[in-house]
């Protein structure tokens, strides 16, 4: 435990001396200025340097630099801004005494010294400081567990496909750390290629696992069934599987799930209540909505599938609602914006697409919600 007392009098500083070390605080630093103190802390050191001190002991008046701009200073680098600070003073203006706590302070002390007093003191602010480094170091664990949960989520993600037939890529842009979109693609048969979209409910971490979750079973589920029909009433099953009893919340996800074949030259799909996704097929548009309700909320669901043929080429566009609901606080038809755009930049990626969008769309508030876009293009 290191106490660092600072007091211009050599009297004050004996005096408060020997009460710590009285009562078993050894590390004991006395200093008669805040330029002193400066200089101990290595304010103009490195930033990730180690604290030196536990605790300051701050005489309120003292010459040149006084303790309430010695306070402000300290408390202003990120790194001594949890720094415990009692003053010591002799001055009884109430005034004086506010500023002094609003510059950071925890506590104060008045002069002369009492014994009892500057002990209870001392001992509740390292009670409060012990209690904020737990806090700051269960926030470090959490923070490296979320940063694993988010490698691992990203990790799930499709790498993008590129051959001669048929080009399939994505961009992800998250509002929180961790997400509740997932995208996914799977070659069924040399032909045949399956992509899906989600959009769970919520944010942060229990979206996260839910999708982690729903990854874990879509890839057997697409192989198994993949016919959209069958694979959208078995993840509805999956998901119905999972049971909160004390909870009031539906967890429930939205999708947009399509099976291409560039030999029949189709595209088979099912909307679960999602976005409808963008289809230019032959030059003409056409919107994906036929499909079924938003996939966990029912036991048992209706589900009714689309098949859209090509003949030359097909361009799809998919994407979750934090595109369109950010778009629709600046344009009524966000679905006319995102048409326009993609028909404007046939030969670029989603990256490029969302990119150009947002370049247009300014000024917006900031996204409050998860961006996903997906594009395959398909060419006979």
């Amino acid at each position: 435990m290191n106490i660092v007392i600072v007091d211009d009098n050599l009297t004050n500083l004996m005096i408060i001396e020997k009460i710590l070390q009285k009562d078993g605080y050894d590390r004991i630093v006395k200093l008669s200025s805040a330029k002193e103190l400066y200089e101990y802390l290595q304010l103009d050191g490195p930033k990730t340097a180690e604290v030196p001190v536990d605790l300051i002991l701050l005489d309120l008046m003292m010459p040149e630099i006084d303790g309430v701009e010695a306070c402000r200073t300290i408390l202003a680098q990120e790194r001594y801004q949890d720094l415990p600070i009692i003053f010591v003073t002799a001055m009884g203006d109430s005034y004086k005494m506010a500023e002094a706590m609003d510059a950071g302070a925890l506590d104060y002390v008045m002069k002369p010294i009492n014994k009892i007093e500057l002990l209870a003191r001392i001992r509740s602010v390292l009670r409060l400081k012990q209690e904020k480094d737990l806090r700051k170091e269960r926030d470090r664990r959490i923070q490296f567990e979320l940063d694993l949960a988010k490698q691992v989520q990203l990790s799930m993600l499709s790498h993008p496909i590129q051959d001669e037939k048929v080009s399939i890529s994505a961009v992800y842009r998250p509002s929180f750390e961790l997400a509740g979109d997932l995208y996914a693609w799977h070659q069924i048969s040399p032909n045949r290629y399956a992509v899906i979209l989600l959009d769970m409910m919520g944010h942060g971490i229990s979206s996260s696992l839910m999708c982690m979750y729903i990854y874990s079973v879509l890839k057997d589920t697409i192989v198994e069934f993949g016919d959209p029909e069958s694979v959208m009433k078995e993840l509805n099953r999956r998901m119905n599987q999972l049971h909160f009893p004390d909870s009031l919340i539906n967890y429930y996800f939205t999708a947009i799930y399509f099976v291409l074949d560039t030999e029949q030259q189709t595209i088979e799909y099912v909307n679960a209540g999602h976005p409808a996704g963008i289809a230019i097929v032959d030059n003409e548009v056409k919107l994906l909505t036929e499909g079924c309700c938003a996939i966990g909320f029912f036991e048992d669901i209706e589900v009714a599938k689309e098949v859209i043929h090509y003949s030359e080429e097909a361009r799809l566009l998919l994407f979750t609602d934090g595109l369109s609901e950010w778009l629709e606080e600046e344009y009524e038809d966000a679905t006319s914006k995102i048409i326009r755009t993609l028909q404007e930049k046939e030969n670029d990626t989603p990256a490029l697409i969302l990119q150009q969008i947002q370049q247009s769309a300014e000024p917006l508030n900031v996204p409050k919600d998860d961006m996903c876009l997906v594009m395959i293009s398909a060419k006979a």
